[in-house]
C-alpha cells in the first residue's frame, strides 16, 4: 500500500445562489456552498485549516486563508463524513471556487486535499 490509499479525502462541493440576502442592483450576489468531506483513507485526518481562490466573473481573484471551517477543525477517522455549510459573496452573477484542506493525518503525515472547482451562479445565467 502506498501513501495515496492511506491519505484520501473526497471533498464534494456544491452550491446554490441565495436571493434573499442578494441585492443585484448593488452588485450583491450571495452564495451557499455545502461541503462534504470524506475520509478514503486509512488513517484518521483532521482538517486544521482552509485556502480559497474565489474568482468573479469579471476575474477579480480574491484568495481566503483560515484555520479550520466554521469555527472547527474536524477529525475524520477512516470511512467517517463530516458536512459544513458556508457562504461567499460575489460581485458578478457567475463565478468559480476552488482550493485545499490542510488535513494532518493520526501518523503526523501533512497533506493538502484539493477542492475542485465548482461555480457559483445565479439560476439561468448559465446554459
Amino acid at each position: 500500500m502506498d501513501d495515496s490509499d492511506k491519505y484520501r479525502i473526497q471533498v464534494e462541493p456544491v452550491a446554490q445562489y441565495v436571493p434573499e440576502q442578494s441585492d443585484p442592483e448593488a452588485d450583491r450576489y450571495v452564495f451557499a456552498y455545502h461541503i462534504t468531506l470524506t475520509n478514503l483513507g486509512t488513517v484518521a485526518v483532521q482538517l486544521v485549516s482552509r485556502h480559497w481562490v474565489i474568482t468573479d466573473g469579471a476575474g477579480h481573484v480574491r484568495e481566503v486563508r483560515g484555520e479550520g471551517v466554521v469555527g472547527e477543525q474536524p477529525q475524520l477517522a477512516p470511512g467517517e463524513r463530516f458536512r459544513y455549510s458556508s457562504g461567499s459573496v460575489l460581485e458578478t452573477p457567475v463565478g468559480t471556487m476552488h482550493g485545499s484542506y490542510r488535513m494532518v493525518a493520526a501518523d503526523g503525515h501533512r497533506f493538502d486535499a484539493p477542492i475542485p472547482p465548482f461555480t457559483l451562479a445565479i439560476p439561468r445565467v448559465l446554459h
